[in-house]
């Protein structure tokens, strides 16, 4: 069958989408999602989504990593989906859409290439050794850094993924530098098993930790570089809870196509 797809990034995280509101695509198909998403074999991607009608929302996010298993929230991957329901017709200015983690409000530029994504709120942050561990919709590790640009992060992450303690469930690696009024990050991603140009989750849960680990409260905006890109996250913290959390950023279009692939 031919499958019609198209491409977008946010901040250099790439997403292969499709509409699937007719429900003609069954994805729960690892072996061909990691093929399509494999840069030499297939389309090429960080990981694919599915754009279904689900009653109560304007749709569904489904989404897989890389490696073709279905994934924990992807912030940036959100952000893109919102920008291709707008390209569909299916919203205006905002979103209400169900993804793995539970509903997401979301509004979008008039351009259609600006979203700003409502994140779950995140009640706990534990500490591993010097680094801060916490759940912004998927799993993340966040430690401090100096020198980052110059930093091996496959083989620095890879060690902190599968040790002992997360070698099970992964989590998400992320390397940060203060660079005084922004955040340099650069972050390892189970499921892609590689850096990736940016990590919206990844992201929230650094500019969170930052603000736990500074003891800062009240309403924030804090600034983020990653190698894709600029991003932008607010939120309150009152000290014990952070809520009202969005990412915000670009969702840009890259091309349209159409692959032949199995059933």
């Amino acid at each position: 069958m031919k499958l019609y797809f198209v491409k977008y990034e946010g901040a250099g995280n790439d997403f292969i989408l499709v509409d699937n509101r007719s429900r003609i695509v069954n994805h729960e198909q690892s072996r061909l999602i990691s093929t399509l998403c494999n840069r030499r074999f297939g389309i090429g991607a960080d990981g694919m989504l599915f754009l279904q009608n689900k009653k109560g929302f304007d749709f569904e996010m489904v989404y897989y990593n890389a490696d073709g298993k279905p994934s924990s929230m992807c912030g940036n991957g959100g952000r893109c989906i919102v920008a291709f329901a707008k390209k569909l017709r299916v919203i205006d200015r905002q979103a209400n859409f169900l993804a793995v983690d539970g509903p997401h409000f979301a509004t979008i530029s008039e351009e259609g290439n600006w979203v700003n994504l409502q994140m779950t709120n995140v009640y706990d942050i534990q500490a591993d050794g010097q680094a801060l561990v916490l759940n912004t919709g998927s799993p993340h590790y966040v430690v401090d850094a100096t020198d980052i640009e110059n930093m091996d992060v496959c083989a620095a992450g890879r060690v902190i993924r599968y040790n002992s303690k997360y070698a099970e469930k992964g989590i998400n690696v992320n390397f940060v530098e203060d660079r005084g009024g922004y955040y340099f990050i650069r972050t390892y991603e189970r499921g892609v098993e590689e850096e990736t140009y940016a990590c919206g989750t990844g992201v929230t849960a650094v500019a969170l930790a930052m603000a736990k680990k500074n003891n800062l409260t009240g309403l924030m905006n804090t600034a983020v570089h990653t190698l894709g890109g600029k991003l932008n996250v607010h939120f309150e913290y009152d000290g014990s809870i952070f809520t009202n959390i969005f990412l915000e950023g670009p969702a840009t279009f890259v091309y349209k196509g159409v692959i032949d692939i199995l059933r």
